[in-house]
């Protein structure tokens, strides 16, 4: 199904070693883009078995902070989709991503928690939050966060673009648009701060879609620890989200450390 090539070691070691600098002084926290990462076939083969919205058991979110459809496990995934999410999750590639992260010992998540199928409609959008930060089955700490983006022909009058934000919430530092074959990797704390928090304005029938993969240490540095945490939602300048700065969907509100860091450019990806 695939040629070895695009999952080799030798092909993603040169990558991470040409790409880990720009990786760890991204600002406003470590990410980096990539175009191309897999043969366009590939993806055309992925977006032949994505589901349609009214396909199958789609976890939907209707809230004033995210409006969006997700997978539950793996149950929507085809066949093809299923092998591309393996690979993503093989040791190869999780050696890729250590060299290029720093960030040694990851384990992928086989139950796919809150990764695997995204979707979202027109109208929907998802607003700038820190991801949850451990993983109650495998008992694991969050650390970094993949998206291949599926969308051909994306125009970015449709809007849905990542916007990652400083850690003060002061204005957007990158955009990333969910172009076809986009690839995404960032780290994943709780001041990691992204979304795409304005409804999406794509024409009707079409929809934002991408696979999202994360990945999961035993620990993590001392600088970055916290109490267990869901998502962690955030209010943009001049946006009301109910009564507090941050919208904590679940569990206990984080011991947030080392909060002092400041932005000092702005950045856009490419």
């Amino acid at each position: 199904m695939f040629e070895p090539y695009y999952f080799s070691d030798d092909r993603l070691s040169q990558l991470a070693d040409t790409s880990r600098d720009r990786f760890r002084s991204a600002e406003p926290f470590p990410h980096v883009v990539f175009d191309g990462l897999l043969p366009e076939w590939v993806l055309d083969q992925v977006v032949s078995e994505f589901p349609q919205p009214g396909d199958g058991p789609w976890k939907k979110f209707d809230r004033s902070t995210s409006k969006k459809l997700a997978s539950e496990g793996d149950a929507l995934f085809g066949e093809f989709t299923r092998h591309l999410l393996a690979q993503f999750n093989s040791a190869v590639f999780l050696g890729f991503l250590e060299r290029l992260t720093g960030i040694d010992g990851l384990v992928p998540d086989p139950y796919f928690e809150g990764g695997g199928l995204h979707q979202i409609e027109r109208g929907g959008f998802l607003k700038v939050h820190a991801d949850f930060n451990w993983h109650q089955k495998l008992r694991l700490d969050r650390r970094l966060n993949a998206i291949v983006y599926l969308n051909r022909d994306w125009q970015e009058s449709y809007g849905g673009a990542l916007e990652l934000w400083d850690r003060q919430m002061t204005h957007a530092v990158a955009e990333v648009l969910p172009v076809f074959n986009r690839f995404v990797v960032f780290a994943t704390t709780d001041f990691a701060y992204h979304g795409h928090p304005e409804p999406l304005a794509c024409p009707p029938g079409r929809t934002r879609r991408s696979l999202a993969l994360y990945y999961y240490t035993n620990g993590r540095p001392a600088e970055e620890r916290s109490s267990e945490h869901s998502t962690l939602y955030q209010q943009r300048p001049g946006e009301r989200q109910g009564r507090t700065r941050r919208t904590v969907e679940r569990v206990t509100p984080p011991v947030l450390l080392d909060a002092a860091r400041h932005v000092r450019r702005r950045a856009h990806a490419r």
